[in-house]
């Protein structure tokens, strides 16, 4: 089970304020240890879940325009028109099936679309598959609603690829959701097309949903690689919700603009409760999207390229890294290593942290099966890269394990 929050005297004073639901919500890791090194200098962050580039012009640019022509004021509740037409466009020509606007929901990041498919869905009786390690959101949305997640360990051995029958075996009786993330965080392992299929088909025969975070679907490692979307592994949509936004994407991550596609059923009932969430995404955020995918994607595919070219280096730097066991990731720009078996991730980190300022995520912030696991993030430049693991080799080969 994931830890209970960790509350202090203040919080405990003030428990009865708040709804045991909150009891499902556990301190994230990720922030613990960037808390911790905020107060520290001359730290080098390997944590960071975001991009490092700047935001193309192109696209800064119409948002100040849409800020300096009054484009200020609420949105319809699904979104503003014209992103929604443009994402019923793009996403028409690049899955090769027909969307339409009332197949899109416009969320404030791909966090709240995420929040909405599972806190809507969640509920005693209910029963999710999710994978293990994934992202941390999934789990305690799932439980803080009542319902229950049951947990599919994935292998460093096998990139952390799932197993499709591996799933299909663990749907039962109570079954009612399955939750996918590829290109996934923390382990960059992307799901092959046969997979998503395999699983997308079985849960749609046997009356299951399927969620999934696609949020780096744009962010590719290898040449020529096609991202298998469930919108396009599957012949109906009445069974699927893809997530994402323009967060990784763009380097929009602040910008705060995700959305959901799914069936116009789904997504009618969606909006409704999104209007009593955060109402609507912001408007001056949501015009700097329209520009996005109107401009040339030039500048994905030169941050995609910088990626890959640290994702090579980062790969070889843990091969030769004392005690660090990785693999080859393909998407997202994290690598997700083993450290040796019954090694307490946490406790290493935080002391690395503090005797050589090197900020790594241990990983079981992403799960119960990844204790001996680190996170490392590749979205920083090549010189602290190579400076962080200059200082990380040296420390790791005198640990005692």
């Amino acid at each position: 089970m994931v830890n209970p929050v960790e509350m202090d005297q203040g919080d405990q004073a003030e428990g009865p304020l708040f709804s045991p639901s909150l009891q499902a919500i556990p301190m994230p890791g990720i922030r613990r240890m960037i808390n911790t090194a905020a107060g520290m200098d001359d730290v080098i962050h390997l944590s960071i879940g975001q991009p490092d580039f700047p935001t193309p012009p192109h696209i800064v640019d119409a948002h100040i325009d849409a800020l300096r022509d009054g484009l200020t004021g609420y949105t319809m509740d699904a979104g503003l028109p014209e992103l929604l037409s443009e994402l019923a466009r793009y996403y028409s020509k690049r899955y090769d099936r027909e969307l339409t606007e009332d197949n899109f929901l416009i969320t404030t990041g791909a966090t709240e679309a995420m929040y909405l498919a599972l806190t809507a869905t969640a509920a005693p009786g209910r029963q999710f598959i999710v994978t293990d390690p994934t992202f941390l959101l999934y789990a305690p949305l799932i439980r803080m609603n009542g319902g229950e997640v049951k947990l599919i360990p994935t292998r460093p051995e096998h990139g952390h690829q799932i197993d499709p029958q591996e799933v299909i075996d663990a749907i039962g009786m109570r079954t009612f959701a399955i939750v996918l993330n590829s290109p996934s965080n923390p382990s960059g392992a992307v799901y092959p097309r046969e997979t998503i299929e395999a699983i997308v088909q079985e849960a749609a025969y046997r009356g299951v949903y399927v969620f999934a975070d696609e949020v780096y679907d744009h962010i590719l490692l290898e040449e020529g690689m096609e991202f298998p979307s469930v919108i396009n592994c599957t012949s109906d949509l009445d069974h699927v919700m893809s997530i994402s936004s323009f967060s990784k994407t763009f380097s929009m991550a602040g910008f705060r603009i995700g959305w959901m596609i799914s069936s116009q059923g789904a997504i009618k009932k969606l909006r409704r409760y999104h209007m009593f969430t955060t109402t609507v995404a912001s408007t001056p955020a949501q015009w700097a999207g329209v520009a996005a995918l109107q401009g040339d994607m030039a500048c994905v595919d030169e941050m995609n390229a910088e990626y890959r070219r640290r994702r090579d280096r980062v790969v070889e730097l843990v091969s030769e890294t004392p005690h660090l066991t990785g693999y080859v990731p393909q998407g997202a720009f994290y690598i997700f290593p083993s450290l040796p078996p019954r090694t307490d991730a946490t406790d290493l980190s935080l002391r690395m942290l503090a005797e050589t300022g090197v900020c790594v995520i241990p990983g079981d912030a992403f799960g119960d099966t990844c204790g001996n696991a680190i996170r490392i993030s590749f979205s920083n430049s090549m010189e602290n890269i190579e400076a962080a693991f200059a200082r990380m080799q040296p420390w790791l080969a005198q640990q005692k394990f």
